[in-house]
Formats: C-alpha cells, sequence, structure tokens
C-alpha cells in the first residue's frame, strides 16, 4: 500500500483542476477534512525542504501542485520551442492573417489566401497558437478564430499592440501576401520572460 502522502501527490499531479481537501478525504478515506488539510501542509513542506521544483498552493478552492516562479523563464522558452516549431509556409500566412484581423471567420480566410484552410487552422488549433472566439453573425454562423497566449509567448509579443506594423494588411495587395509581416518566430521581438509563465501547473 502506497504511503498517502504518495497517493496525495498523485492525485494532485493527475490533475488538471484544483483538488478540494474533501475530494482528498474522500479517495484516501480520511477521518475527516482536517487530517486531509495537514496531510497537504506535509506534502507542501516537503517540497520546501527539499527545494523542490513544484510547489503546493491553495486556489480555486482546492489545491494545486504548481512549478516554481523562478524557473519561469525556462518554461517560456519550452512554450515557445513547441509553438514555432516547423510551421509551413501556409501556415505562417494563415497565423499571420488570424493575428492582424482577428476576430476573422474561415472564409474570409479562404478568400484572402484562394484556398481552403481548414487543414491549417485545425493544424494551428492543435498547435494552441489559435481558438475558437464564438461565431460570426453571418449565413451558416462560422467559426471566429483568433489568437492565444501561447502565440504571444511564441513570438515574443506582450500583448496584440506588439505585432509589427505592416505597410498593408495580411492578404492586401497582389498575390495575397503578408506585407513586412514576419513568417518566422525569430524575427519577432524577444519578451521579457520574467513577466508571465510562473506558476504553471505540470503539463500547461
Amino acid at each position: 500500500m502506497p504511503d498517502p502522502i504518495q497517493i496525495l501527490e498523485a492525485l494532485l499531479f493527475a490533475s488538471d483542476s484544483p483538488v478540494e481537501a474533501e475530494q482528498i478525504r474522500e479517495v484516501l478515506e480520511l477521518p475527516g477534512v482536517a487530517e486531509a488539510r495537514a496531510l497537504v501542509d506535509d506534502l507542501r513542506a516537503r517540497y520546501e525542504t527539499d527545494g523542490c521544483a513544484l510547489a503546493i498552493v491553495e486556489a480555486g478552492g482546492g489545491f494545486r501542485m504548481v512549478t516554481r516562479p523562478e524557473l519561469a523563464p525556462w518554461l517560456l522558452r519550452l512554450a515557445r520551442s513547441r509553438a514555432r516549431a516547423r510551421l509551413s509556409r501556409p501556415a505562417l500566412e494563415t497565423l499571420a492573417i488570424v493575428a492582424y484581423r482577428q476576430p476573422v471567420s474561415r472564409p474570409e480566410i479562404d478568400t484572402i489566401r484562394g484556398v481552403n484552410s481548414e487543414a491549417v487552422l485545425e493544424s494551428l488549433l492543435d498547435r494552441r497558437v489559435i481558438r475558437i472566439s464564438g461565431r460570426k453573425d453571418a449565413p451558416g454562423r462560422p467559426f471566429l478564430y483568433e489568437t492565444t497566449r501561447e502565440f504571444l509567448v511564441a513570438f515574443g509579443l506582450r500583448d496584440l499592440g506588439d505585432l509589427p506594423k505592416v505597410d498593408r494588411e495580411p492578404g492586401e495587395g497582389s498575390g495575397g501576401e503578408e506585407g513586412t509581416a514576419p513568417t518566422n518566430v525569430d524575427d519577432a521581438p524577444q519578451q521579457d520572460s520574467g513577466r508571465s509563465g510562473a506558476g504553471l501547473a505540470p503539463g500547461q
């Protein structure tokens, strides 16, 4: 039988939302909520004593396992690496259109690019650099797309106001070119990594 504190550690690691004290009590079959909280305190103290990269915090009515704030710069490097890995030219073109025209629908993107963008949009959604923000009030009510926090991290932007200025918006002019918008994430200014990324739960 595993030690109760090991079971608690596994629960916090596996959960993508805060684990309430009552849930801990129920799963571990503890006498009461006080014992569950005492077990959490023991695990928190162990992490602090061992200088662990993880910490236990109370948030949203429960407890979460998160990374320590001082490790944020390295987590941001990982997020950038994942988001920018091998983006194809069509993906970069579509991403530029979304970034400069958001929220934008697929029919609008298809019109600008001159080709069906469904597969490219699915790929960008999988990479979490764009997301569905709603539906357009138009025939068929197509989905609207916008960029995400992961997009900002990958391109080293604090907010959308940091997007490079362009002579014309993506898709304007001949050939549907993107003007001077960057086609490689390394062309964008680097973000001050110390301003975000702290307290990320494992897997985020």
